[in-house]
């Protein structure tokens, strides 16, 4: 009998663009979905936005919208987003419907019944600028275990320890950038020490990764503290049972988005809840970065613990998205948002560079534009696509598309891609991704080579019946491949599927058995990447960032650099900020530091300025650029020469900067 699943993605936050590094975590689900699949197994594929939190509350009312409108704008994009990638969600929901409150309320009842919710009053970050309680997340400062500045008030994204804000060091309001007094508010807690036992027993098989259980059995060593699951008003979300300006925190309702999707998807199909979530057969299958980790095996089990609904049967754990070994940068074009990147590059591109990359592990997956590009012409288009246009096209021209017999001297070789199938299977469904893509790159060389070898191309003139028996095994060899690519190309594989004149393919399908029959014609399944598409990636979104530098929110600066004094709005408004074009530049010898700018104000003569930007920028990068400019700036005169404005730059230190840029201004324009 079919394994029945329910498998889900981490819940994107509906504040924001999705970007390559959910993509990351997406496209491996997705691809182990399929590979279920395709194996015969039953699978649920749940996933929603994430909508609540003062995050979202404080962007909507910034954008003038409801919190309601704000993310059902959201949901849309990441629906046209996910589907242009081809993920393949049976049910895409939101954390902000009914079914997820009736979920939240039904847990916070049984933890309660049971005696594991707890109230007592704490001291919290409240901002009297702000006029308000600070949640977690609007609270930057300096990390209490390991020192890192400017960590959010709840988690450590170094080193991955949880706190109170209040822990927090050196705290300062992440909205208005004035440190936060302490209050005092009643607050709910769940008592996750009554779970303890329970969560080792849980945490002691193979459910997580060793690398994973060893964190988590060292939070259980440590020692669980009650989590508190309230925020106080005014907060977007669903209020607790009894109370006026009492709300679930976020992190009790995202996960319970899970359930309650299900729930929906259960509504619309005539399915019971009970048989997924209370149902010890169904196996339950989360995907999440390393960054919540301490949600998903502490605070998730307990909750579903304590009000009877299934634990989850693995949770596994990937790495983050890095660009050249470093964390991803807008401002370097590394950061690159879902649609940005549909806009220049094929999605397939992506989906089978990432399963070449990911592992089992949990270690990073770098992103290289030179190594993605080349390794996606090298095996995807010149070695994969290659062995089925070569051959598919060739039976179209020249054997009236008609196949053969797979030859007898082509009997071992077939054996060789026969035994790699179920190596490569394996590799999809213990998420070994790169091990299945070496393997399938291996069967494409056999194939390839025999091709090489045989030559049909030259034979056909003398022999065509031999011709066409070596091109039989070719398209075989490729109807294997496609066969084991489906999980990573659905939509290259349904182009094949139509083209060899066969159905759905699964994993019974990889096998030479098309012979005496005949076949269709070739479409084009994939364009090799040129250096020109990503040249376009990158300079989109540059530009992409320029603009949410120009139009940012407060609380965009890192807070591990000093905070300036507050000016009052008359003082501002006398700087004069203008849209200014660079002209030229150059290297300022005997300053490790300066650049000389010549930057066309519209004044007629281009003005000079010396800018600190020689550690981040070659002279070269800036010119044409319309950067930013303190033109009313009196001039300062430097043993260089007399410096006129001031170019407008933020970066963490000198050699992480970045140019203000106003690309559609013009100069002199003033910037308001």
């Amino acid at each position: 009998m079919p394994q029945q699943y329910v498998v889900t993605s981490a819940l994107p936050y509906a504040n924001g663009d999705v970007h390559l590094g959910h993509m990351v975590e997406h496209i491996q689900t997705d691809i182990y979905v399929r590979s279920l699949r395709l194996r015969g197994e039953r699978v649920l594929h749940i996933c929603a936005d994430d909508t609540h939190g003062t995050p979202i509350q404080i962007k909507a009312e910034q954008a003038g919208l409801t919190p309601e409108a704000f993310v059902a704008g959201w949901h849309e994009k990441h629906t046209a987003d996910f589907k242009d990638f081809d993920i393949g969600f049976d049910f895409y929901g939101s954390t902000h419907c009914p079914e997820n409150e009736a979920v939240a309320t039904e847990i916070f009842n049984k933890l309660k019944a049971a005696g594991h919710i707890a109230t007592r009053d704490v001291e919290q970050m409240y901002c009297e600028r702000c006029q308000r309680f600070l949640p977690d997340r609007y609270i930057r400062g300096n990390c209490p275990k390991c020192g890192t500045p400017d960590q959010y008030g709840d988690v450590c994204e170094s080193c991955s320890t949880t706190y109170s804000p209040a822990e927090l060091k050196e705290p300062r309001c992440a909205l208005c950038r004035q440190p936060p007094v302490i209050r005092s508010s009643r607050h709910y807690f769940v008592t996750l020490a009554a779970y303890a036992d329970r969560l080792r027993e849980w945490t002691a098989g193979d459910r997580l990764q060793s690398d994973v259980r060893h964190y988590v059995d060292r939070w259980l060593a440590e020692g669980l503290r009650d989590w508190d699951i309230s925020r106080d008003g005014p907060y977007f979300g669903f209020k607790i049972p009894g109370e006026d300006n009492k709300y679930f925190y976020v992190w009790l309702d995202a996960p319970i988005g899970y359930i309650s999707n299900t729930w929906r998807w259960c509504k619309q199909n005539n399915q019971a809840l009970d048989s997924y979530w209370r149902n010890p057969d169904t196996r339950i299958i989360h995907f999440i970065g390393k960054d919540i980790i301490y949600f998903h095996t502490l605070f998730w089990p307990a909750m579903l613990m304590g009000s009877g609904f299934s634990l989850p049967h693995r949770v596994h754990v990937h790495g983050m998205l890095t660009a050249n070994g470093e964390k991803l940068s807008k401002s370097r074009g590394t950061f690159i948002n879902a649609r940005t990147y549909l806009k220049h590059v094929d999605p397939q591109a992506l989906r089978f560079y990432l399963a070449a990359k990911l592992t089992s592990g949990v270690e990073d997956i770098d992103l290289s534009f030179e190594d993605f590009a080349n390794r996606v012409n090298a095996d995807l288009a010149n070695r994969i696509v290659n062995l089925l246009s070569r051959s598919v096209q060739f039976a179209n021209k020249r054997l009236a598309s008609k196949l053969g017999r797979i030859p007898d001297d082509a009997q071992p070789l077939r054996d060789q891609i026969m035994a790699r199938v179920p190596q490569a299977i394996e590799g999809w469904l213990t998420l070994d991704y790169n091990r299945a893509i070496k393997l399938i790159n291996e069967c494409a060389d056999i194939a390839n080579k025999y091709l090489q070898d045989e030559k049909p191309f030259s034979v056909v003139n003398t022999d065509e019946a031999r011709a066409r028996d070596v091109i039989t095994f070719g398209v075989n060899a490729a109807k294997v491949v496609m066969a084991l690519l489906k999980p990573v190309l659905p939509k290259m594989t349904a182009a094949v599927e139509q083209m060899l004149k066969i159905g759905p393919m699964t994993f019974e399908s990889a096998k030479f058995d098309l012979e005496q029959v005949e076949i269709g014609a070739y479409t084009r399944l994939f364009e090799r990447i040129e250096p020109k598409q990503l040249e376009a990636l990158v300079e989109d979104t540059k530009q992409e960032a320029a603009a949410a530098a120009a139009a940012a929110t407060p609380g965009t600066p890192a807070l591990s650099q000093p905070i300036a004094p507050n000016v009052n709005y008359e003082q501002f408004m006398t700087v004069d900020l203008r849209a200014g074009r660079v002209v030229k530049a150059e290297v300022v010898e005997k300053a490790d530091k300066l650049l000389r700018l010549e930057v066309d104000i519209g004044e007629g003569k281009p003005r000079q300025i010396f800018a600190g930007l020689r550690k981040t920028y070659a002279p070269e990068a800036l010119v044409g650029k319309m950067v930013g400019v303190v033109a009313n700036l009196e001039p300062r005169k430097m043993r260089f020469g007399m410096s006129e404005g001031m170019v407008l730059a933020s970066g963490e230190d000198e050699t992480k900067l970045h140019v203000v840029e106003v690309p559609d201004a013009t100069p002199g324009e003033r910037i308001r």
